[in-house]
């Protein structure tokens, strides 16, 4: 793990903490939940300091009650394990109704199976791991969400909020 940390110290910017990231999270579906906290809580078990700023279809991450699921239409790329085989949906089949539904139950039946943590679960090690939670605070207002639809420990903040965490961060991704 030094050799990371010492590669990421080599390629630090003036001025910049290089053991820093920020990730802005703009999609709530199952799978599109897994990469921003899969990558925040690994940055913060490497020490570093992460901001995850949560905006529109993202901001229900931080829902006090999670209900994940996965759309299935415009990914071709969504291949489940089927019968010993990977099998796609084409996208007309997505139309039909509860296929959604059908893909959302395999992908979480399939993580279980595998091990994987639960969004839940990941939340609560960015939590424990003093992951700094920003919900989008015009967000909240546009969807009529109040702070009592979320998790403890979050805060409010607008895009300048993140726009300071983000010019203060070595490592910047957009999700």
């Amino acid at each position: 793990m030094s050799n990371i940390a010492d590669t990421i110290d080599a390629q630090a910017t003036p001025g910049i903490d290089p053991k820093t990231m920020s990730i802005i999270v703009t999609k709530g579906t199952l799978d599109w939940a897994y990469p921003p906290f899969i990558l925040a809580t690994t940055a913060a078990a490497m020490g570093l300091q992460v901001s995850m700023f949560f905006t529109f279809y993202g901001l229900p991450l931080l829902h006090k009650e999670l209900d994940l699921k996965i759309s299935s239409l415009g990914n071709p790329a969504m291949k489940m394990p089927v019968m010993g085989m990977h099998m796609g949906l084409p996208n007309i089949v997505s139309a039909i109704p509860g296929v959604d539904a059908a893909a959302s139950k395999m992908m979480k039946n399939l993580m279980k199976k595998k091990g994987v943590a639960s969004i839940s679960e990941l939340r609560e090690l960015a939590v424990e791991a003093e992951v700094r939670l920003i919900a989008c605070q015009m967000t909240m207002g546009l969807f009529e969400y109040s702070t009592d639809d979320m998790i403890d420990g979050i805060e409010l903040g607008g895009a300048a909020t993140y726009i300071e965490a983000a010019t203060q961060s070595h490592i910047n991704l957009f999700i």
